[in-house]
């Protein structure tokens, strides 16, 4: 960001404009925005693997709970209603016809997406899923660079190849942690179903992004909530079907019965599951908003490698040599990802400063971050 203390207006790899705020203004709607990643993440990710710890085995219930507490993003969307900015590119009306399938393939995206990581879920450890899952930033680096026309420097190069052989590493490793009951082949099938989720929430993020860009052409906040909003309930009918439909609804009532902890214990699990990753909702989407899909999954990959401590803490899952090396490996991806990060905002400045001293009294210029 630039060192301007007067005010600042941005568009960080072409999402959407801000309205002018100060700079110190603008680093605590970001700190907010990683706050709420973070911890949502994290607490979902762990409520996940207490779920079925505790003897909850449908996979279709894990997938509904990641998206049946939208209505909490209404909270967002009353409390900060319309956050318009100018803008040199005049918008244009788009159809409601294809507004309203970009939210229903993006929801049944969603909903396929989330089936996944609950499938890695059940077969993997916490930690070990939060590792598997940061190569999403891998999968993102390569996707904004087709889609979103992100920069592919070396040092994102570099993050792309080191996170690819992080994930390899848990892949080969025989003295893997996979919870009690489940088989070599289940181990495999959660690995590769956590790959894939990573790579198609990868693609969901930047498609997320084309669509401001390209479709949606709104600079209001409540724009930004509302792609979420109803994706997300797309994505909650999908799943609310496929519980119905796979017969695992039946199935409920005897999993409250046996649950672990109780069947309370049950219902505020799944109940505070829900509300979790819609706190990590509200993160990520402000993160697009603010900054840029890259950075959004950037702080994503951190609050996953956060993740095992967490896990090692909580359920005591096993930290041996390799999964200590591919979590470093993780940490050093993300490192360099921000250092890049860094670079470009230099490279900002600059640019603001030239172009402020040739046009002096003209207003605040807009500038890519990316």
């Amino acid at each position: 960001m630039p060192d301007n203390e007067d005010s600042v207006a941005v568009t960080q790899s072409g999402v959407l404009p801000l309205a002018k705020l100060k700079r110190w203004q603008w680093w605590v709607l970001v700190a907010f925005n990683i706050f709420f990643l973070i911890i949502g993440q994290i607490f979902a990710v762990l409520l996940g693997r207490f779920y079925y710890d505790q003897g909850g085995n449908s996979k279709w219930m894990a997938t509904l709970v990641q998206t049946i507490g939208f209505p909490i993003l209404f909270i967002p969307y009353f409390l900060f209603p319309s956050i318009t900015t100018s803008s040199t590119t005049p918008t244009t009306s788009v159809s409601p016809r294809v507004i309203f399938l970009l939210y229903v393939v993006v929801g049944a995206l969603i909903a396929g997406d989330n089936m996944l990581y609950s499938i890695g879920l059940l077969y993997l450890s916490a930690s070990t899923y939060s590792l598997i899952c940061a190569t999403q930033l891998a999968f993102n680096a390569v996707f904004s660079f087709f889609l979103n026309s992100q920069k592919f420097t070396a040092l994102i190069f570099n993050s792309v190849v080191v996170l690819s052989l992080s994930a390899s590493l848990l892949a080969v490793n025989d003295d893997s942690d996979e919870p009690s009951g489940v088989s070599k082949k289940n181990y495999a099938f959660g690995f590769v179903a956590t790959l894939s989720a990573s790579a198609l929430y990868a693609l969901l993020l930047s498609i997320m992004q084309l669509s401001f860009q390209k479709v949606i052409k709104k600079e209001t906040f409540s724009v930004v909530l509302e792609l979420q909003i109803y994706t997300s309930f797309f994505a909650t009918c999908v799943s609310t079907i496929g519980l119905f439909a796979s017969g695992e609804w039946r199935t409920l009532g005897g999993e409250m019965d046996g649950f672990g902890k109780g069947g309370m214990a049950y219902v505020m699990t799944l109940v505070w599951t829900a509300v979790a990753w819609q706190v990590c909702s509200v993160g990520v989407v402000g993160l697009i908003f603010v900054v840029s899909s890259l950075f959004s999954n950037v702080i994503s990959t951190l609050s996953l490698a956060l993740t095992p401590l967490a896990a090692l803490v909580v359920f005591h899952d096993k930290m041996n040599g390799v999964k200590l090396i591919a979590m470093l490996m993780g940490l050093w991806g993300f490192s360099t990802y921000i250092y890049q990060n860094y670079l470009d905002d230099l490279k900002a400045k600059r640019e603001q400063t030239d172009a402020t001293v040739l046009s002096e009294g003209s207003t605040p210029l807009l500038f890519e971050c990316n």
